[in-house]
């Protein structure tokens, strides 16, 4: 091997382009010349290029647009198709796709004309971040949150469908919505969905599951949500075993920032195993003692499963209804600190019937505001998002 010649040595990158802008055209052409980069294809349309882009043998994909905001359905479309690092190409002057930039799924962005070479260093980053998303030693972490209710009708699926829809709508966070209540789970009805696949048939498949295949069994909602619908029919949660659902987590996390569970009133085996992966546990109350009776003994047997009670997030659920009782009461019948209330309102179920959450079709709803303050209180710091402006700076200076 020659010390002259480290080119030579690097595995290329495969990429596609999709979209148009300023400099996109001589760009491709210096990148399909280029030792380092296979260009795999390229399309104006990214409808066109559905069947190119589907597989996961794709590293990279680049996409142009001459839009001053952050092209939403392009990205969406592309993302129907390929989980691969994206990076947004523009010309001119863009501080507001910039800033949009930084609350979406986009690896990095770049303002045309650039040097061929540092758009070759902006796709190697972004490949090598993809790998390590798939399972390297520093592989992606997303955060599971898991809603239980040990009791119906407190409004546990109505908090986990419009708390997951705020992750993916308005913090900009790749959320899956993973329904556990495996024999009546109904987030996908109230999310107006009517899924081809379930996690059955994901469970039931053929093959290794990794992050491609489970992009493929997965919905995705106009709101940038990700689901994992309940199996259809009763009889088929029995195939849900804890195995496979430990496996479905942990690819999960290497896929998605956030994984919000929705799961049964029961302590059985899918949810002790979801347990062990949880990192916050929101604990849905309602202000009615038979609920809270069962509230308070499953914080015994969370106590006895040696659950963190700091990962314990107690939720009020209709805290301003009038039956008699108080939020203050609520904590000293279970002994714990109420994180978070939610407000009775007559829009949530009206919501419901229309199968749309409540946050989608009125952000500024009573309701709405406190699942939005309870979305960021649960998102970790923003170091993140601080590192991802600085860089991008630097890529349009």
């Amino acid at each position: 091997m020659s010390l002259d010649s480290p080119v030579a040595t690097r595995e290329k990158v495969r990429i596609f382009v999709t979209g148009h802008c300023d400099g996109l055209p001589e760009l491709r052409e210096a990148l399909e010349r280029h030792a380092e980069i296979e260009l795999v294809g390229w399309s104006e349309g990214v409808r066109e290029s559905a069947s190119t882009l589907t597989g996961g043998h794709l590293q990279v994909v680049l996409h142009g647009t001459r839009a001053s905001s952050l092209p939403a359905d392009d990205l969406a479309a592309i993302r129907e198709h390929t989980r691969a690092p994206l990076i947004l190409l523009a010309s001119g002057e863009s501080s507001a796709l910039l800033e949009e930039a930084l609350e979406a799924d986009v690896s990095d962005v770049l303002l045309l004309p650039q040097m061929t070479e540092n758009v070759v260093f902006a796709i190697r980053k972004a490949g090598h971040s993809g790998r390590r998303a798939q399972g390297g030693p520093s592989a992606r972490r997303g955060r599971i949150i898991t809603v239980f209710s040990p009791k119906g009708g407190t409004g546990k699926t109505v908090t986990s469908t419009n708390l997951a829809s705020t992750f993916a709508k308005y913090e900009g966070k790749r959320t899956l919505l993973l329904d556990l209540d495996l024999q009546f789970g109904d987030a996908a009805i109230m999310l107006g969905i009517e899924p081809e696949k379930t996690i059955y048939d994901l469970v039931v498949a053929p093959g290794e599951l990794d992050s491609e295949k489970l992009a493929g069994y997965t919905t995705r909602h106009n709101c940038g949500l990700d689901i994992l619908p309940a199996p259809l029919r009763p009889e088929d949660a029995e195939l849900v075993t804890e195995a496979k659902l430990a496996r479905l987590l942990e690819v999960a996390r290497e896929s998605y920032d956030v994984i919000v569970v929705d799961t049964s009133p029961f302590f059985h085996g899918p949810m002790l195993a979801t347990l062990d992966r949880t990192d916050e546990l929101l604990l849905v109350a309602g202000l009615e003692v038979p609920t809270l009776k069962n509230v308070r003994l499953s914080l015994q047997t969370l106590e006895l499963l040696a659950f963190p009670s700091n990962r314990i997030k107690v939720v009020l659920n209709r805290a301003n209804s009038k039956v008699g009782m108080k939020p203050g009461e609520v904590e000293g019948a279970l002994e714990v600190k109420v994180r978070f209330e939610l407000p009775s309102d007559g829009k949530v179920p009206l919501a419901v019937n229309r199968g749309t959450p409540l946050v989608l079709a009125d952000d500024k709803a009573e309701f709405s505001k406190a699942i939005r303050q309870m979305a960021k209180q649960l998102l970790p710091a923003e170091a993140a998002k601080q590192q991802k402006r600085r860089l991008f700076a630097r890529s349009g200076s």
